[in-house]
């Protein structure tokens, strides 16, 4: 760990000094550094990030609220390193987490490592419209995961995406778009992935994982990307409006929420199912107004682990579906004021109470997505369990 961090920060300040003797430093949001060879063969940029989480919350009773907690850490901090290799057509991406919530999980599974690794691939526009991607980075599933954590709506991501969300994985993805007519813009992409989420170092314990997603912009793309990115920070002034789905496959799964979760094991190793996850998703955007819908439903062919000699393990695959609608509206002071509503349903055998979450967000850009401080408190009304109050402050930055 020491040994790690002192190659990182000596590497920066390296890069830093050879910086400054050629260029001027870019503006706030674009990056640490943005490097070029002489002879174009090559780029980098270096960029950072930090947010930092405060959070109290409270179960309620009928005679008031028990059991408070609060907490103040360090959510995320991340280094993002990307530019282009030999030719702008093949470009490249590794990001690394720092944090103790970024780095977390470690196991026999990950050779009992800090999982430094978020993203850590390469992306080559062979030809045309396609585009292959090959290394460890975000699965083409649910929208709500796919937006960055820097560029959130508010505090944090849905219910939705904590118990049903596919995540990264290590494999290939193929890319591609076309155009029905000069507005309207179809986007595909299929993704072979090893199936037991990042950073896993034993091999594939199970079978691969299989996703394919379509996107629909009938209006044409959104101001800077914005299909991915939370609140119409851009103004759009005409219609926007994305409608997509994906379909995952984890054939012969070994963990409990498909590449996510824990593993299943049994007297014999692992217990294997093929575990499914569909996911709808749309966003639309107009002048300050932006809506996002999700809706999330996970089967298994056999959800119920079982041993050699079919007695059960105690182990599930988490399954059922989920909703979460999200609406805001952007004034011109840059404050927003966001509602989000989620509903997850789990299937009877896992002996789950329903879930609503109910929250009101307040968010202050200062300069974008690069500087804001966001707040939101929550409701969550639990089937059969304790309700419980939450609130949230988080103050992001980055460069």
């Amino acid at each position: 760990m020491k040994t790690y961090t002192t190659t990182l920060v000596v590497l920066l300040l390296c890069i830093n000094s050879l910086y400054a003797q050629e260029s001027n430093a870019p503006k706030f949001g674009k990056g640490l550094f943005n490097l070029k060879g002489e002879d174009n063969s090559w780029s980098m940029k270096i960029g950072a990030r930090m947010q930092f989480l405060a959070t109290s919350s409270w179960d309620s009773e009928d005679n008031g609220v028990s059991n408070v907690k609060t907490s103040m850490l360090v959510r995320r901090a991340r280094l993002k390193f990307s530019g282009f290799a030999f030719s702008p057509k093949l470009e490249y991406k590794l990001e690394l987490g720092l944090s103790n919530k970024d780095i977390g999980g470690a196991s026999i599974y990950t050779n009992d490592a800090p999982r430094y690794i978020l993203d850590a691939v390469v992306k080559w526009n062979f030809h045309e419209n396609f585009v292959l991607w090959v290394g460890q980075t975000k699965l083409p599933g649910n929208r709500e995961r796919v937006i960055s954590s820097a560029n959130m709506q508010l505090v944090d991501r849905s219910l939705l995406n904590k118990r049903f969300n596919i995540d990264r994985d290590m494999g290939i993805q193929l890319r591609h778009h076309f155009n029905i007519s000069d507005n309207f813009i179809v986007k595909e992409a299929f993704s072979i992935a090893q199936g037991e989420g990042r950073n896993v170092t034993t091999g594939n314990l199970g079978g691969f994982q299989y996703t394919a997603r379509v996107e629909l912009l009938p209006f044409g793309n959104f101001t800077g990307k914005g299909d991915y990115v939370g609140g119409d920070l851009k103004r759009e002034e005409n219609l926007k409006w994305a409608f997509a789905a994906s379909y995952d496959l984890n054939n012969n799964a070994v963990k409990n929420r498909s590449n996510q979760g824990s593993y299943m094991t049994n007297d014999v190793g692992f217990y294997q199912t093929n575990v499914s996850t569909l996911f709808v998703d749309t966003m639309l955007k107009y002048k300050g107004f932006s809506f996002m819908g999700e809706y999330a439903l996970r089967d298994a062919a056999d959800p119920l682990a079982k041993n050699s000699d079919n007695s059960l393990t105690g182990d599930k695959v988490q399954t059922g579906n989920s909703l979460n609608l999200m609406s805001g509206y952007l004034f011109k002071n840059n404050v927003e004021l966001t509602g989000r509503y989620t509903n997850v349903n789990y299937d009877k055998f896992l002996l789950k109470g329903a879930e609503n979450q109910y929250t009101i967000g307040l968010s202050k850009y200062i300069a974008g997505h690069k500087l804001k401080v966001q707040s939101d408190i929550s409701y969550l009304d639990v089937v059969s369990g304790k309700n419980q109050l939450m609130y949230r402050f988080q103050v992001d930055i980055h460069f």
